[in-house]
Order: C-alpha cells, then structure tokens, then sequence
C-alpha cells in the first residue's frame, strides 16, 4: 500500500531528477522547441518540493492535487498545465483514500493520462509526453521497473517521429531525429516512481 509519504518521496525524486537533468531537458529543447524545458520544470518542481514542506498534505490525493496545482502556477508553456493536469487528475482520483494499491495507483494514472491527452490534443505516436506515458502506464502492471524502461524506450522512439503536436509540430519534417523533451521528462517522472518505490 502506498501513503503521502510515498507520493512525497515521489514528487520529491522527480525534483532532484529534473534538476540535474535540466540543462538536458533544454538542449532537447532547442532545436525544436523554446529552450526552456528543463529550466520551465526546474522551477516548478523546487516549488513542488517547497510546498509539499510547508502544507504537508496527509493523504495520497492531496500530495498530487496540491503538486499539479503548483505547477500550474509556476510552469510556464505548455508542460506547467501538462504536467499540473496530469498530477491533480491522479491525486482527484484517489479521493480522500489514506492509502492506495498498486491497482488503484494505476487506475489513477490512466485518469491523469487520459486528462492530458485530452487536454493536449495528442495521441501515441505524435512526438509528445503521451509516448513515454502510455507504455509505462501499460507496463505498470508488471512492476514500477518495468514502466521506467518502457517510459525510457518509449522516449527515444520519439526521435524519428515527426512531431504533429506542440511547439515542436510547427518545424512539420524538421523535427524528425530529435527526441522529444516532453517524453524525455515524462520518463524521468516514471523513473522516479520506481525510485521512490525503491526498484
């Protein structure tokens, strides 16, 4: 079963993985994008952390609700409400629940992808964060390791696609041999999953 503290330590992991990460994330960024990714996610997610500290909510679903709220509010682009929807809809879906199982954990991420696809617009295959998150959402079922290599392959596959969503749509053949920055991160957020679950 999985608590706050577990989804702390999640938003947590993600925090010091995107930091380190960061400069990465914006030299992805560049040349098919705004180059400001991982500086855009850096940000956010120190708030993320500085808040979590302060308010300390005690259930799983006000861990992600408050997260995705902050990065609405703190993220600038597209990944702020991205990634904001993609966390408020998880934590929405877990109710008021003291803690969560593995099934409910994944019922709830299909929730917040879902939401994202719908607020982006984007599809498997459309050069976005939905191609790390969807096999990783299919793979959860065999394990929280199992969803970080298939969020990690599902983001290089993005390099030879032709991106038909986002900043990166407008560079139409252009953006074919660059890995995506969204599902680049999107991976990274799984990763920490498993870190935090401790695979």
């Amino acid at each position: 079963m999985f608590d706050a503290d577990f989804f702390r330590r999640w938003m947590t992991a993600t925090a010091t993985s995107v930091d380190r990460e960061a400069e990465r994330l914006t030299a992805l960024d560049s040349p098919i994008g705004d180059a400001d990714h991982g500086s855009n996610l850096r940000r956010g997610f120190t708030a993320v952390t500085a808040t979590l500290e302060k308010e300390a909510p005690d259930t799983p679903g006000g861990v992600l609700t408050l997260a995705g709220r902050q990065l609405i509010s703190t993220v600038g682009g597209a990944s702020g409400p991205l990634y904001g929807t993609l966390l408020r809809r998880t934590g929405k879906a877990f109710g008021d629940a003291a803690e969560v199982n593995a099934e409910q954990l994944t019922e709830a991420l299909r929730a917040g992808v879902e939401a994202v696809m719908t607020l982006g617009g984007a599809a498997p295959g459309d050069k976005t964060m939905i191609d790390a998150l969807v096999p990783a959402l299919d793979a959860l079922g065999s394990g929280f390791a199992a969803a970080r290599t298939a969020a990690e392959q599902g983001a290089l596959a993005t390099t030879p696609l032709q991106a038909r969503k986002g900043r990166a749509s407008y560079l139409g053949e252009r953006s074919i041999g660059h890995q995506d920055p969204g599902a680049t991160s999107a991976a990274l957020l799984i990763a920490a999953l498993a870190e935090a679950a401790g695979e």
